[in-house]
Formats: C-alpha cells, structure tokens, sequence
C-alpha cells in the first residue's frame, strides 16, 4: 500500500495533478487526496489551484463540473464506467421534451446532472442550497430535474410549487423508514442526520437534514456523542476521522454506492501513468453549463 501511495505521490509531483475525491470514495481514495468534498466544493477547489492535471475520483457527472469550471485543465477520471444512476435518468432530449410539457418555467438543474443537461438548465443547484437557489428564481413554479426526492424537501421549505422530474438516488432510496427506526431503537441517544436525497418518510424521523458538507459541520458543531448518519456509508469514514470523540452509525446494510466504489489506489495509479481517461466537452456545452453553474454560485 505505501509503495504505491509513494508512486502516485511521485506522479502527482511529475505531472504537476491534484487529486480531489468525493466523500463518498473509499476509505484510502480519500485518505491520498489533496482535497475531499462534495463534488461542487472539490471542482471549486481544483479552479482554484495552479495544478494542470486534475484527477477526479469521483463519478462522471462530478469531473464534467470541474472540467466545466476549469476548461483549460485537464481533467481525468480514474474509472470512466464510474457514473451516476441518478444523472442517467435523464438526457438533454428528454429535459426538453419536459420544458415542452411546461412551457416557459425556469428549470433548476441539481449537479448531479450531465454537462448537457445543465447546458438546457436556466440554473444548478446542490444539496445543500437547493431552497435557497429556488427560492431565488423569479418564477413562483420551477422545475427541478432530475432528482424526485430533494425537490419533495424543498417544496416543503418553500411556498413555491416545485414540479420535479421523475429521478432518484438508489443510494440514498435503499435506506428505509424500518432501518432508521431499528437504529433509533438500538440507540436512542443517537441524533439522526438525514440527506434530502432520501425518501420524505425517513426525513420526516430526521432531527437534522444537511448535505454531506452540512453532515460534516453538523457534527462537528453538535455537543451529541452519537449519530446515525443516513447517506452513503462513505461518509463515515470522514466523520469518523474529524470526530475521533464521536460515534457514527450506519442505519442500512445496502446504503452503498457501487460506482464510488469502482476508483481504487491502483485506478489512481494507472490513470495518473497513462493520463487517462480524459474529460471532453464541446466548447458550446461548457460554455452554456457554465452560465448555469456561474448562476448559482452568484445567488
């Protein structure tokens, strides 16, 4: 394991990269990056840097955003069949032919969407700012793509009526209302920090409901000793890390990403030593996901 965290570290050095990985990626994915996060904070955070190289351990959608937010580096993703369920559920075509059912309402595209539909989208959004970016769109409907599950929460937040597209996280829909009151049984001083990708069932049994970076400073800022997290099991593995006081507990045996899972130390490595696999985009598409993206970061 040191070897080859040594190789990758040479390698970085050589190609003057930085690697950046979600917070959902495996445990020793994490622990080699330069940066963890979300897939918004990470691709601001590679705009930021001097570094040519950008290797995103992540899934498609999310090296999409930084290659949109940084065009003129490049960008890799360690294991191209890494993609999103979520993000596949809906194309460009079929976000028009939505628009045609509804016609002249602003659309709200989460980031997890392909750069082509962001390109149709009036503006993005993530997790955790979702009502907010609603909120700001001077229309008092919107549509909001491609996620079912996070509009459900927002239109809860919000007196604008949200017309969400038909998607969903299969992730975050395998944890249950049984699951949650099972470990709400089995722990009953633990606080429950849910993700608005869930089903409004096991938001509704939430004491808190944050992204993963509302997760992370959540805890950190709570006085609770227990928690029973309901995302992606690889967020544990951070806030165990940040909060060495602090129990964190999982709620579902099944909550777990496979796609996050495909980029490994090895995938790293190798796409590092053959700088692959490359993100490409057409000029037109970054430039029009851009505006979507530069909207929201304005608001």
């Amino acid at each position: 394991m040191n070897n080859l965290i040594d190789k990758i570290n040479k390698l970085k050095s050589d190609r003057k990269a930085v690697i950046l990985a979600h917070n959902y990626q495996l445990p020793e994915v994490q622990d080699v990056a330069d940066f963890t996060g979300d897939s918004l904070e990470l691709s601001r955070a590679a705009a930021k840097t001097d570094a040519d190289v950008i290797v995103f351990c992540g899934v498609h959608f999310m090296a999409e955003t930084a290659k949109i937010l940084s065009p003129n580096k490049t960008v890799l993703l360690p294991d191209p069949h890494a993609g999103c369920p979520m993000a596949d559920m809906i194309t460009a075509e079929q976000l028009r032919d939505f628009k045609r059912l509804h016609p002249g309402l602003p659309v709200v595209a989460y980031v997890n969407t392909s750069a082509e539909v962001k390109a149709e989208s009036d503006i993005c959004c993530t997790s955790a700012n979702a009502v907010k970016i609603v909120e700001s769109v001077q229309s008092n409907i919107v549509l909001f793509v491609p996620d079912k599950s996070l509009p459900a929460y927002v239109a809860s937040k919000t007196t604008k009526r949200v017309i969400p597209y038909c998607g969903y996280c299969p992730t975050h829909h395998r944890i249950l209302v049984h699951d949650v009151i099972r470990a709400k049984r089995e722990h009953s001083d633990a606080i429950v920090v849910a993700h608005p990708e869930c089903t409004m069932d096991v938001i509704a049994l939430a004491d808190a409901v944050e992204s993963t970076s509302g997760m992370l400073r959540y805890v950190k800022a709570s006085p609770a000793r227990e928690f029973i997290i309901c995302t992606e099991r690889g967020l544990l593995h951070r806030l165990t890390k940040e909060n060495p006081d602090k129990i964190f507990y999982n709620p579902s045996p099944v909550n777990i990403c496979p796609n996050m899972k495909k980029i490994t130390l090895e995938k790293v490595l190798w796409s590092l030593e053959d700088m692959k696999h490359e993100i490409e985009l057409p000029a037109d598409t970054i430039e029009r996901a851009r505006a979507a993206i530069e909207g929201m970061i304005a608001v």
